[in-house]
């Protein structure tokens, strides 16, 4: 029996993007590229293929931020997720206690929806002045620190310069410097800010929020907003999205995990919820001390997390997809401007797939596509441009396209 081919042919624009009115232009129409890969499947039948509503076909998208950079992000949370020596207490120049239980973790996952593990990640929110080397006690983490985390897929928000709120503050100036600073340390560009909280006047959110999405910021964190739930089986509206922060602190009781238990059962009643779902939450530390009385004890993060992944990770149903705001955001902005067309005759069918022009500064440029059949199939390509990778000899449901 022949073989039933079909290719899949995607357009990408390399044109070029402004930044300060988060509006697109074409520079050079000639820089528009097709690349393709081809199917055989091992029966013939129709066959249906649509962009998954979220990366690897999750239920729910959950994107958990830390405000501040504090160090415990980096002592606490990233071994408990990728797996490894937790710090032990590690007491900060403000006398808090940065660190953990000194643990061994194997690391917290979900799946790529074909077998291999991905750790779960968070999104920083930080503040460019406030980042050293010293002390050595320091409660902020220092540029490595930073660029490990986001080598290791953890993505970093702007915050502003100094996390000023204060009266006379320049909202511009700290949004911009900030910016700066980041690319002048870590070498790429911030996409998203973060409305930094503290001792203000009434209304300063709003400046915020305005000279951060008129310069460059394609969205913002505030107090009024979208979410924290979000839905997302259909074209969701980005341009210029504001989304509320929802907080979770560890309580004054010490005693057993009640209040994280109450934070779960809100956790659970958002993943039944029908259809794809985008949920977001944030902290500030994660360190044994509560800092500020507006973080999570590190016993209460270790309890929480694990418990999400236990339920919903690789280890669990495998519904979650545990990724930072930003590149949520980029898979759906992505998902919602590509164009899908398939056409099928016979034994051979051609699906090409049109994609927007992609901003310089996005991070993620992936795509997962849901395959409708029932027969095996194999993916040919030798394109140096992209990856693939699917489970068409096993599932046959998925196909998930890396673009370079």
């Amino acid at each position: 029996m022949k073989a039933f081919l079909f290719t899949i042919v995607l357009l990408i624009s390399t044109s070029s993007y402004c930044f300060g009115s988060n509006s697109y232009f074409k520079t050079d129409s000639s820089k528009t590229k097709t690349i393709s890969f081809k199917i055989k499947l091992k029966s013939v039948e129709k066959v249906k293929i649509q962009a998954a509503d979220l990366k690897f076909n999750k239920h729910i998208a959950y994107s958990f931020t830390v405000d501040d950079g504090y160090r415990s992000a980096y002592l606490t949370a990233f071994p408990l997720f990728n797996g490894g020596k937790i710090s032990p207490p590690m007491m900060n120049e403000w006398k808090n206690d940065q660190g953990g239980d000194g643990t061994i973790s194997k690391g917290l996952f979900y799946s790529d929806g074909l077998g291999n593990k991905i750790p779960f990640k968070l999104g920083l929110a930080i503040n460019g002045g406030a980042i050293g080397d010293l002390p050595a006690n320091r409660g902020h983490l220092s540029w490595s620190e930073v660029k490990e985390l986001y080598s290791a897929g953890w993505d970093i928000l702007n915050h502003g310069l100094h996390h000023a709120t204060k009266h006379g503050t320049n909202f511009l100036t700290e949004v911009t410097e900030n910016t700066t600073s980041i690319k002048q340390n870590l070498g790429f560009t911030m996409s998203h800010f973060v409305v930094p909280g503290g001792e203000s006047d009434p209304g300063y959110h709003l400046e915020y929020e305005r000279d951060a999405l008129a310069n460059g910021s394609f969205s913002v964190a505030s107090y009024v907003g979208a979410g924290p739930v979000i839905k997302v089986d259909k074209k969701v509206n980005l341009d210029k999205m504001i989304y509320a922060r929802t907080f979770i602190q560890s309580s004054k009781d010490t005693i057993g995990f009640k209040t994280m238990d109450r934070f779960l059962t809100t956790f659970d009643s958002v993943a039944k919820l029908a259809g794809p779902i985008w949920y977001n939450e944030f902290t500030h530390g994660v360190g044994n001390s509560n800092l500020w009385n507006l973080s999570m004890r590190f016993p209460d993060f270790k309890y929480y997390m694990t418990a999400i992944a236990n339920k919903y990770g690789a280890n669990g149903n495998d519904s979650i997809w545990m990724a930072p705001w930003q590149e949520v955001y980029e898979y759906i902005w992505l998902r919602d401007r590509i164009k899908i067309n398939f056409e099928q005759n016979n034994k051979e069918g051609i699906v090409k797939i049109e994609l927007p022009e992609i901003p310089k500064n996005f991070r993620y440029k992936d795509i997962s596509l849901v395959v409708e059949t029932s027969s095996r199939f194999e993916i040919e390509s030798n394109s140096p441009d992209f990856k693939i990778s699917s489970d068409g000899k096993t599932k046959h449901k998925l196909i998930t396209i890396h673009l370079k």
